[in-house]
């Protein structure tokens, strides 16, 4: 008898059964046919032209404000290599990213860690910090479908966040990948559009809408900011991948980026509830908010739980999950995140 295949709940991707594989393959085969100079050659550091192009009109912007780098991870780190300085202040949500606190502390940046509540960051405890005399030069934000706690920062919050950055010269990084993903409620305006101050710089990725595999992220912010960023490029790698890059802008420019959306919403929506129902019925102590999109949802488990042991004891039976204390400076220690890669 054949063991059965493991489980994560460990990684926020779409599985392969949701890859529109035979879509990406025909943009590629458009891509090589229609550009193979562009394609193959070294190409820009900001980015295959076309595929620049594309994203300054989605948010509406001058392509001169858009950096296109290998996955969104690139980008961040282009962004906290520019900006943060070591011993600079900088705000994160807790829980955050896992790989955001791993990067900022490379950075020996000075993290002022902001509950993170079912609507978003505690605007309330980030405005008595810094009328308390906090100086942040940055606020990682993570508003819609938060990995890894499911939640989405509410339209208030998102005005009041901008209201503090511009009264205390904060930046914000709007880090967005799953914006698109929403499978129930109403979107919200992005902080990107919102800001009238030139407060936000604002990043997402095609990883979770097209497939992880192609790695293409990236950056919009003041074009004297992300000329800063060029240079970095250039001088890291002279140029992302413009063959990625290149499937991905006939991928987008096709219409096959909506199918694929669409596909991984519907899938992630049915994983959702899946998961949800399990949850109310096996662990009815468990505590979470369903999210309206994403990947992920926090489960916080009654006080006491050692969840240490019980991702061990989960591993030896094929499943996999990340414990709380990953998100977190310090705390944590009863909650995990996950979502299932397969319903």
């Amino acid at each position: 008898m054949s063991a059965s295949p493991p489980i994560s709940f460990a990684r926020g991707a779409p599985s392969l059964d949701i890859v529109a594989v035979d879509e990406l393959r025909a943009a590629a085969a458009r891509a090589l046919e229609r550009d193979p100079l562009g394609a193959f050659s070294y190409g820009t550091s900001v980015g295959y032209p076309p595929l620049r192009e594309w994203i300054a009109e989605q948010h509406g912007v001058a392509p001169e404000r858009v950096i296109v780098t290998n996955g969104s991870m690139q980008a961040d780190a282009f962004l906290f290599q520019t900006l943060v300085d070591p011993g600079d202040v900088v705000v994160i949500e807790a829980p955050t990213y896992d790989r955001t606190l791993l990067s900022l502390q490379a950075r020996d940046a000075d993290l002022l860690a902001i509950p993170l509540e079912p609507d978003g960051i505690d605007t309330g405890a980030l405005a008595e910090a810094l009328e308390g005399g906090a100086r942040p030069k940055l606020a990682h934000i993570i508003p819609n479908f938060h990995n890894p706690a499911g939640h989405t920062l509410s339209l208030e919050k998102r005005r009041l966040l901008l209201e503090l950055a511009g009264a205390h010269g904060v930046t914000i990084f709007e880090d967005d990948p799953y914006v698109a993903l929403r499978f129930e409620g109403e979107r919200l305006p992005t902080l990107l559009s919102l800001d009238k101050t030139g407060s936000v710089v604002y990043a997402s990725s095609f990883s979770k809408t097209v497939c992880p595999g192609i790695r293409v992220g990236y950056l919009v912010g003041a074009e004297a900011l992300i000329a800063r960023v060029k240079t970095l490029a250039t001088n890291t790698y002279i140029s992302p991948s413009m063959v990625a890059q290149a499937i991905v802008n006939e991928f987008c420019r096709s219409g096959a980026i909506d199918t694929s959306i669409a596909t991984v919403k519907d899938a992630l929506h049915a994983r959702r509830d899946a998961l949800t129902a399990a949850l109310e019925r096996e662990l009815p102590d468990a505590r979470f908010v369903a999210p309206e999109g994403g990947y992920f949802l926090w489960v916080d488990l009654p006080e006491g739980t050692d969840v240490a042991a019980l991702a061990t004891a989960a591993g030896e039976r094929g499943v996999s999950f990340v414990k709380g204390t990953d998100f977190f400076i310090e705390g944590g220690e009863n909650t995990h995140s996950g979502w299932p890669t397969r319903a």
